[in-house]
C-alpha cells in the first residue's frame, strides 16, 4: 500500500511535466506559424487607391509603378480609382482602411495643400498617414497663347506691373495647382493679376487658346501637344532646373523670380500605423520600380521627374510642402469650400 502510494504523486508529476511539455510546444509551434504568417507579407493582392479618374497622370503613374512594383512582392495590385471632392473621397478611405499593408494610396498635391483648403476633413492629413516612397514630380510650366505679343516672363511680370489687375490667368479650379502656382507667382513677383477658375483644365485650356485669358500655370503634360503646334508659348518652367521635357524653356530662376517654385507630385501613402517592416517593404518595391527602364522611359514620356528616396525623406518632403502651401493659401484667402 506504501509503495501504490508513493508511486502516485510520482505518476502525476509525469502527468503534470508532460502536459507542460505539450503546452509549450503548442506555443512555440503557434509562435513559428505566426512568424511565418507576418514573413509572408504580402499572401494576397494589394489594393492601390488612385483619387483620380481613371487614364489621367495620375491614373497613368500608379499603373506603370504598381505593375512593376507586384512583381517585386509576387501578388497582384488593384488600382482602385475613386475620384472625387478633391481627392478627399479617397484620401479618407485610405486612412480609415486596416493598417496592414493590403491598401495603399498614390499620393500628389492634395495632401499638402487641403487640410488648408477645406474648413473641415473626415481625416487628418498630418496623422492619419504613413509615407512609403516618393515617386516623381513635373514643375509647372506658365504659358501664353501662341498670338500673344508676351514672348518670357520677365515682360509677362512688366506687362502686369504696368496695368494692375488688367490681366487674368486660368486654372482648372479654386484650390488646384495651378491656383495655388498662379497665387505663389503673385506674391514672388509683387503683380496684381486677376485668378479665372473653371471646372476642369480643358476649358480653361480652351479659353487661353481662345485668348479669352492671358496666360496658365498648368502641368506640362497637359499643354505638350499645343506647345509642339505653337498654339501656345511656354516662358519659363516653374523651378530652378529646366525641365527635360522642355529642355528650351528657362527657369523662373532664370527670368528673374528664384522662389516661384510650383510642380505636381506623386508619392505611395499607407493608413497610420502600418508596420514599418511592411512600409519598409513597400518603399523597396517602389525604388525597385522606379530604377527600371521601362518604367522610367514610361514616366519620362509623361515629363516626370523620377525622386526616389527613403519613407523618412517623403515624409519630410510632404511637412516642407505643407507648410508651403499653407502660407499661400492663407495669404490669397482661398477655400476650396
Amino acid at each position: 500500500m506504501q509503495r501504490s502510494s508513493s508511486h502516485a504523486p510520482s505518476q502525476a508529476r509525469r502527468t503534470i511535466v508532460a502536459g507542460l511539455m505539450a503546452g509549450l510546444a503548442a506555443a512555440l509551434s503557434f509562435t513559428g506559424v505566426a512568424a511565418q504568417a507576418q514573413d509572408a507579407y504580402p499572401n494576397h493582392p494589394i489594393r492601390l487607391i488612385v483619387p483620380y479618374a481613371a487614364g489621367g497622370a495620375v491614373d497613368i503613374v500608379a499603373r506603370a509603378v504598381g505593375h512593376k512594383m507586384s512583381e517585386t512582392l509576387k501578388q497582384p495590385i488593384i488600382v482602385d480609382n475613386r475620384p472625387g471632392a478633391s481627392t478627399n473621397i479617397g484620401l479618407d478611405m485610405a486612412a480609415k482602411a486596416p493598417a496592414d499593408g493590403y491598401t495603399i494610396l498614390m499620393a500628389s498635391n492634395s495632401l499638402a495643400t487641403n487640410a488648408a483648403l477645406f474648413s473641415k476633413l473626415s481625416f487628418n492629413p498630418a496623422t492619419d498617414f504613413a509615407p512609403v516612397a516618393r515617386i516623381g514630380e513635373a514643375s509647372l510650366v506658365i504659358v501664353v497663347p501662341g498670338k500673344s505679343k508676351i514672348q518670357s516672363l520677365k515682360e509677362l511680370i512688366a506687362q502686369a506691373k504696368a496695368q494692375p489687375g488688367k490681366l487674368a490667368y486660368a486654372s482648372a479650379g479654386n484650390g488646384s495647382s495651378g491656383h495655388l502656382a498662379g497665387e505663389q507667382f503673385k506674391e514672388v513677383a509683387g503683380i496684381d493679376v486677376l485668378h479665372v477658375p473653371y471646372k476642369g483644365g480643358s476649358p480653361a485650356i480652351t479659353d487661353l487658346l481662345g485668348e479669352r485669358i492671358n496666360f496658365m500655370p498648368i502641368n506640362p503634360l497637359e499643354v505638350i501637344t499645343h506647345i509642339k503646334a505653337g498654339t501656345l508659348r511656354p516662358l519659363a518652367v516653374a523651378s530652378g532646373k529646366r525641365s527635360a521635357q522642355l529642355p528650351n524653356v528657362p527657369t523662373s530662376r532664370e527670368e528673374g523670380v528664384p522662389n516661384f517654385n510650383a510642380s505636381v507630385w506623386w508619392g505611395l501613402i499607407a493608413p497610420a500605423k502600418t508596420p514599418a517592416p511592411i512600409v519598409k517593404q513597400l518603399n523597396a518595391a517602389a525604388n525597385a520600380a522606379l530604377a527600371d527602364a521601362e518604367v522610367r522611359k514610361q514616366l519620362e514620356q509623361l515629363g516626370v521627374t523620377i525622386v526616389s528616396g527613403t519613407p523618412e525623406a517623403f515624409g519630410q518632403f510632404i511637412r516642407s510642402e505643407t507648410t508651403t502651401w499653407a502660407g499661400v493659401i492663407r495669404k490669397a484667402n482661398i477655400t476650396a469650400d
